[in-house]
């Protein structure tokens, strides 16, 4: 079945100060898109407001995910949605959690910290911990991800809170240097679950595969083993979605420099649906 591409441009959760390059990004990978099966998702200008949360812009953040909500629920299919920063999953994991979906979260980062832990406040770091139902009220899911579902695969970059995080509630995680098809496929096996969404933070990568990262940490995995093993995953288990999220290019024309390698990750996203 054939994908359809959801454009979300959200920068409002980032806490990178490359943060408004994240439009840039969304808007290069738009353009690149086949544009019959391609959606827009607006906005807001304004940066929004804390509304005594705990987490930057989160109106913002509160408004997109609706307006993602509804979009998403008016595709029939998987969809890609296009980032922004990974706040944009809020909305587009809980499209699919009635699925019988694992979530395999491809991240250098494992976004588990709470308004509370977290020192940034910048909510791009507090999301899959949001969605396991731990998080800001206004944006916890009525039916939070079950962390038996989780794979947290690449993750080197940890806060104190979220190592705990892992331990107590058991996710299952793989390092960025023991990523491959058959240690992927068999973590996603071992959730019970039928289907994967397939989250894909580009930080994942190794900072000598891409360029336009607003929070690059080194000893990533590398693209061709990503490409290679969302492949795999995906003739295993049909896709219930996906995202590919922080691209934040230094300038509008630097971001053909990395895209060749982003449309590999979007062609073995939508090729093996």
């Amino acid at each position: 079945m054939a994908v359809t591409f959801v454009v979300v441009p959200q920068w409002q959760g980032s806490g990178s100060s490359r943060a408004m390059r994240l439009v840039d990004g969304a808007d290069a990978i738009r353009g690149d898109l086949p544009t019959a099966s391609t959606r827009i998702v607006g906005v807001p200008l304004e940066a929004g407001d804390e509304q005594g949360s705990g987490v930057h812009r989160l109106s913002s953040i509160a408004m997109v995910r609706d307006n993602l909500a509804l979009e998403l629920a008016s595709i029939d299919g998987p969809a890609v949605t296009i980032g922004g920063d990974c706040g944009v999953e809020l909305a587009a994991i809980s499209h699919v959690l009635d699925r019988d979906a694992a979530v395999v979260w491809f991240d250098a980062h494992p976004d588990l910290n709470t308004p509370e832990s977290s020192t940034s406040k910048a909510f791009t770091g507090m999301v899959l911990r949001t969605l396991l139902g731990d998080g800001p009220t206004a944006l916890v899911p009525a039916a939070p991800l079950d962390a038996a579902r989780v794979v947290l695969v690449g993750a080197r970059a940890f806060d104190p809170e979220e190592d705990a995080v892992i331990s107590a509630r058991g996710i299952r995680t793989i390092a960025a240097d023991e990523v491959g098809p058959e240690s992927i496929i068999a973590a996603a096996e071992a959730t019970g679950a039928t289907t994967v969404y397939v989250h894909i933070d580009l930080d994942v990568l190794d900072p000598a595969d891409i360029a336009g990262l607003g929070a690059p940490e080194p000893f990533g995995v590398r693209a061709t083993v990503l490409v290679e093993t969302i492949k795999a995953l995906l003739a295993r288990f049909p896709l219930a979605g996906a995202g590919i999220t922080e691209f934040a290019p230094a300038s509008p024309e630097s971001a053909v420099e990395d895209l060749p390698t982003i449309l590999r990750l979007i062609g073995a996203l939508s090729t093996a649906s």
